[in-house]
């Protein structure tokens, strides 16, 4: 009798006595995992030994998919917007710490920077997988320098430019190259931003609107552009006003294109937005929100003075300021401080707060076929937590790159 058994004989991890994230719910099950995939046990049964050559006792605890944050400008001293130093080093010291918040694939993001410093630290940055190292990294998100004076929050005035030719010229004048770019945040009220807008999504870039003035109109002409992303939802943005509620609109806009949804970083630090923001928005359209930590150079360390870009960063607790002002320029936070704040600042449940830094950032890149999720076959990505949403431990490619 022919054998179904697999090519692979890549020895098989069993995971088990926990309750799993899959189809938006958790539920008890075991998670199999070979080279570095989500197994289906069934075809496992079915053509093969039917058996693990590893078991892993989980006593009772959650997996979900790792967190995947899309903004995050530095941490534990390393600002990605400085040019001086050891850039692919600084890139990695955060991608290692990153590990014990459970988070194992990210975004470095630059602010709004002289040309140089885009020139210089672009070709330093490069995509990679993930492993013991540290977490992946998935691309660059330009943050600026393409964004509205006006509501500029952190980013330094003289360094904003404009669209002068309204093409692809003006992108690579200033930031050298698009090469491992994955997002970049832009303001679309500016003059020649259309076309802009629709060249990189031709590139399969994430276009994002933010540090913006526009009204709903103008936000809803660059989704139909191609747009799909709003830059923490609520800062740097015109307020949310009921005869014209600017950016904020998108969540219920029905000129939104069928079959496209527009995705919204938040910053769930119990400082850049209210409770009540949080639930107001998660209720408008919760399958758009995705967390972020709009982390910078301060997080993991102290209070005191620190960078972010070009500016001198003033922290003073969970705050931190613009050197001298009450502008808040970034958070302090980590994604697992986030995923338990939202959680408890909108009552929504454990899997939707796991989803708004897994599944949902995931889909928001195009990435979900593979990040994201526990479906069968895609990474195996995932972090171990506790009933409080306390990471335990964490998983890049079915192996464990960090425990508590």
């Amino acid at each position: 009798m022919p054998s179904n058994k697999s090519v692979s004989d890549a020895p098989i991890t069993q995971f088990i006595n926990c309750r799993i994230l899959r189809d938006h719910k958790i539920q008890r099950e075991d998670l199999w995992v070979r080279e570095g995939k989500i197994l289906d046990p069934e075809k496992l049964f079915f053509d093969e030994k039917g058996f693990a050559d590893q078991r892993i006792d989980c006593k009772n605890k959650i997996i979900a998919p790792g967190f995947i944050d899309v903004q995050i400008n530095g941490g534990y001293g390393v600002d990605f917007s400085q040019a001086s130093g050891d850039i692919s080093g600084g890139v990695a010291l955060v991608a290692k710490k990153n590990l014990e918040h459970g988070v194992t694939s990210f975004c470095p993001t630059l602010v709004t920077s002289p040309t140089s410093v885009y020139h210089q630290v672009l070709p330093q940055i490069k995509v990679q997988n993930g492993g013991p190292h540290g977490a992946g990294v998935i691309g660059v998100h330009l943050e600026g320098p393409f964004i509205s004076e006006e509501k500029k929050g952190a980013h330094p005035p003289k360094f904003l430019r404009t669209f002068k030719a309204g093409g692809v010229t003006d992108l690579l004048e200033t930031y050298g190259q698009l090469d491992n770019v994955v997002m970049v945040t832009l303001a679309p009220e500016l003059s020649n931003s259309g076309p802009v807008i629709q060249e990189l999504v031709r590139r399969g870039i994430t276009v994002s609107v933010g540090h913006s003035m526009a009204d709903l109109s103008q936000a809803e002409e660059a989704v139909n552009q191609g747009a799909s992303f709003i830059t923490h939802l609520f800062n740097a943005m015109l307020p949310f006003h009921h005869r014209d509620p600017g950016i904020v609109g998108l969540l219920t806009s029905e000129k939104v294109p069928p079959g496209r949804r527009v995705f919204y970083g938040m910053i769930a630090d119990g400082i850049h937005t209210h409770p009540a923001a949080l639930r107001i928005a998660h209720r408008a359209h919760p399958t758009g929100l995705v967390l972020v930590t709009d982390a910078i150079a301060a997080m993991g360390l102290p209070s005191g003075h620190h960078t972010l870009g070009q500016q001198e960063i003033d922290i003073q607790g969970l705050h931190a300021y613009v050197a001298g002002t009450k502008t808040l320029s970034g958070s302090i936070a980590t994604m697992d401080m986030c995923v338990r704040h939202f959680r408890k600042a909108t009552g929504c449940s454990v899997e939707a707060a796991l989803e708004a830094a897994s599944l949902r950032p995931a889909e928001s890149l195009g990435l979900n076929h593979r990040k994201g999720t526990l479906d069968f076959n895609t990474d195996a990505d995932f972090v171990v937590l506790d009933d409080a949403l306390t990471v335990q431990e964490t998983y890049i490619m079915g192996q464990q790159v960090w425990k508590k």
